[in-house]
C-alpha cells in the first residue's frame, strides 16, 4: 500500500486520511497491532501508579514528552520513571486496573470485527504486563508483549525485568507475527498514538493514529481525532 503523501483527507467529522482511497477490506489483512496504554485503553498505567506515591505529575510530564518524541531514548524514558515507582506496593497495580482502567470506546467492536475479519490480534505495549494481560484476555487478543515490573516483598523495586519492550521492540513483534502467520507486512494494520509507536507504523500496509500526539497523527494513514476506535471500520469496512 503506499505511503502517505498527499495532505489528510477529512472523510467525516474528526477522521482523516492520507495516501490511500477508502473503502478498504478488513479480509485483505492478516494482522492488527494495538498500543495499550491511551490506545486500546483510558490512561496511561505508569502514571496511575506514581499516583500512589505522590509522583504522578513527575512521572507524567516525562510520559507525555516521550510519547511527543522529545525523548528520542524510550528505554531511558522508561528506566527513569520505573525509578520513581521504587516502593509502591504492587497492590496499587490491581487498584488501577479496578478502579482507574477503562477500555476505549470501540475496541471490543474493532477487535470483533477483525476477529470476524480472520485477523490475528496483537497488543505490543512499552507498558506492564500486569496490564496488558488483562486487557488482552477481556478483548480475546491472540497475543501480548509488555515490560515487566520487578516485585520484591510485595512492593516495586523501581526495575523493569528483562527486555525493554520500545519501539523497535513493537516493530520487531509485528515483524515476527506476520512471518510466523506467513504474511508479508503489507497485510498488516498497526494502531498507536505516541513516538514509540511509529516504527510498528511505519512497517504495516495501513496505519492508524487514535486521539495520537502531533507528531504520528502527520505520518499516519488513517487519524482518529474524535468517536471511538471503531471509527476505523468508516474506512476499512469488515
Amino acid at each position: 500500500m503506499s505511503r502517505p503523501s498527499a495532505q489528510p483527507q477529512e472523510v467525516s467529522p474528526g477522521l482523516l486520511i492520507q495516501g490511500f482511497t477508502p473503502p478498504l477490506a478488513l479480509r485483505q489483512f492478516r494482522a492488527i497491532a494495538f498500543d495499550m496504554d491511551s490506545t486500546l485503553i483510558n490512561i496511561e498505567c505508569i502514571d496511575e501508579i506514581a499516583d500512589a506515591v505522590g509522583k504522578k505529575a513527575e512521572v507524567a510530564a516525562i510520559t507525555e514528552a516521550a510519547m511527543r518524541g522529545e525523548i528520542a531514548d524510550f528505554k531511558e524514558s522508561l528506566i527513569r520513571r520505573v525509578a520513581l515507582l521504587k516502593g509502591v506496593p504492587a497492590g496499587a497495580l490491581q487498584e488501577v486496573y479496578e478502579q482507574r482502567l477503562r477500555l476505549n470506546p470501540g475496541a471490543q467492536e474493532l477487535m470483533a470485527a477483525a476477529r470476524a475479519a480472520g485477523l490475528r490480534t496483537l497488543l505490543v505495549s512499552g507498558g506492564f504486563t500486569f496490564f496488558a494481560d488483562r486487557v488482552r484476555e477481556r478483548l480475546g487478543m491472540d497475543e501480548a508483549h509488555s515490560n515487566v515490573l520487578e516485585i520484591e516483598g510485595g512492593r516495586l523495586t523501581g526495575r523493569v525485568l528483562g527486555d525493554i519492550v520500545d519501539g523497535a521492540a513493537k516493530r520487531a513483534h509485528l515483524l515476527a507475527l506476520c512471518e510466523r502467520i506467513g504474511c508479508p507486512p503489507s497485510q498488516a494494520i498497526a494502531v498507536g498514538d505516541g513516538a514509540n509507536d511509529l516504527l510498528m507504523m511505519g512497517a504495516a500496509g495501513l496505519s492508524v493514529a487514535y486521539h495520537a500526539k502531533p507528531k504520528v497523527r502527520e505520518q499516519a494513514m488513517v487519524a482518529i481525532h474524535s468517536g471511538g476506535l471503531d471509527r476505523l471500520l468508516e474506512v476499512v469496512a469488515a
